[in-house]
């Protein structure tokens, strides 16, 4: 799928996948077998593919800078919304006894691919493609939709920033092959920033919110009680996402996502603390309400802001690939690591640790907590030209945010003075 990106560009792989997605639906409604409908979930995984990774590099290449942090954390949202309508859809089908219990919820499905491809079908392409592809006049008209009327951004200019950016990083990597993203200093610290802050996404304790129904039944709740409080907790992870956009917009990406982890590992701990003690009610409905807590700072802090950086901090030229390979180590370590402990530990055939296996994900969460306060950097306000800049120079996680730098300007003194990066770029306290 990914060299079709490379040859199609993003429209026309995405309204592919979008009718791939129908197509496998129905195999899932009409399934009369288990083996059949595992043969529909897998062929389902092609295109939910491509819906993880083009969706988050289009939004990061289509806005402005001031817009970037609200579009690729809505994939975030995305995420929220399609979590909180299916917990009302089986919430709803509880009670079913017939064939429609399961039908339904693969039927409603159905309801999305057709409006979504009409509306990227009607979308522009991306202008850095566009860029990348050599097709500068395509990149302008493609800028000129993309702009609101009455605005005074010039078209001209922004795109030979794109051509400007696109020159800079062909100097200091030639390949776009996934092989180059670890070639080099620069792709290499790019590539596991962007790998781990997916991996952190994950095992920081969110595999809570995903079994949240079944952790909700072994904490004591019944079966509606247990839906009941899952609807909630999407609710609350909407809210949150809604809340980060103005804290991203004000504070920047780094502080929200390290104090964050830090926040939910206090959080982890204290819902493990509740799990010693014997069965109570008041006990279960403590341990839900702690996990309605921990899914709204989540929300509001590593859920989607890990969507922003993952988007904003790999190279132009290589951001597509590097998604693909952090969204890989994501699906990696959720299926191998994540799922796999997180159903054993609340299995009571297996470790049944119970509410105790918070105490896990804390561990987890504190190992994350200070892997991103040494190794992720701030890239709130810069243009691609210029986190190229900062990365090339090696510039450390402590003074990212308040290096200053020009691109534009190193670009004029490049073969007349020696000394001309440091000349435009200085540290400011």
């Amino acid at each position: 799928m990914l060299d079709r990106y490379d040859r199609f560009g993003y429209k026309k792989v995405l309204a592919g996948a979008l009718v791939m997605m129908t197509a496998f639906i129905f195999i899932q409604f009409f399934s009369v077998s288990l083996s059949m409908l595992l043969v529909g979930e897998i062929l389902c995984g092609l295109p939910w593919g491509v819906f993880q990774t083009l969706t988050t590099t289009y939004t990061a290449e289509v806005c402005p800078i001031h817009l970037r942090c609200y579009l690729t954390s809505y994939v975030n949202l995305c995420w929220v919304i399609g979590q909180l309508i299916a917990s009302g859809v089986l919430r709803g089908t509880i009670g079913m006894n017939s064939k429609w219990s399961y039908k339904i919820p693969f039927a409603v499905q159905l309801i999305w691919p057709i409006p979504i491809l009409i509306a990227v079908l009607l979308a522009p392409e991306s202008p850095w493609w566009y860029v990348r592809k050599g097709r500068v006049e395509e990149a302008k008209r493609s800028v000129e939709r993309l702009q609101s009327k009455g605005t005074t951004v010039n078209a001209d200019e922004t795109v030979a920033m794109m051509i400007h950016t696109d020159q800079v990083e062909r100097k200091i990597s030639e390949g776009t092959g996934h092989l180059h993203c670890f070639r080099g200093r620069v792709n290499l610290r790019r590539t596991e920033i962007a790998c781990l802050t997916w991996i952190c996404q994950t095992i920081c304790g969110s595999s809570f919110m995903g079994n949240s129904t079944y952790f909700y039944e072994k904490a004591g709740l019944a079966d509606s009680s247990a839906f009941d409080m899952t609807i909630a907790q999407f609710a609350l992870g909407f809210t949150g996402t809604v809340l980060s956009w103005p804290l991203m917009a004000r504070v920047g990406r780094r502080k929200i996502y390290v104090w964050g982890l830090f926040l939910l590992t206090v959080i982890l701990f204290v819902t493990g603390c509740l799990g010693i003690p014997p069965k109570a009610a008041s006990r279960s409905w403590g341990i839900g309400s702690l996990l309605l807590v921990y899914t709204f700072t989540y929300d509001i802090t590593v859920g989607p802001v890990c969507y922003s950086l993952v988007a904003e901090l790999p190279s132009s030229r290589l951001r597509q690939r590097t998604i693909v390979l952090a969204r890989n180590a994501y699906n990696i370590v959720g299926v191998a690591y994540t799922n796999i402990i997180g159903l054993y530990s609340l299995n009571p055939t297996a470790w049944n640790w119970g509410a105790k296996s918070a105490f896990f994900w804390a561990g987890n969460c504190a190992l994350c907590f200070v892997w991103a306060y040494f190794r992720l950097p701030e890239p709130k306000d810069r243009s691609y030209a210029e986190l190229d800049m900062l990365f090339d120079q090696g510039v450390s996680v402590r003074k990212f945010a308040t290096t200053y730098v020009n691109p534009y300007e190193t670009e004029r003194r490049s073969g007349q003075d020696s000394d001309s990066k440091g000349k435009v770029m200085s540290y400011v306290e």
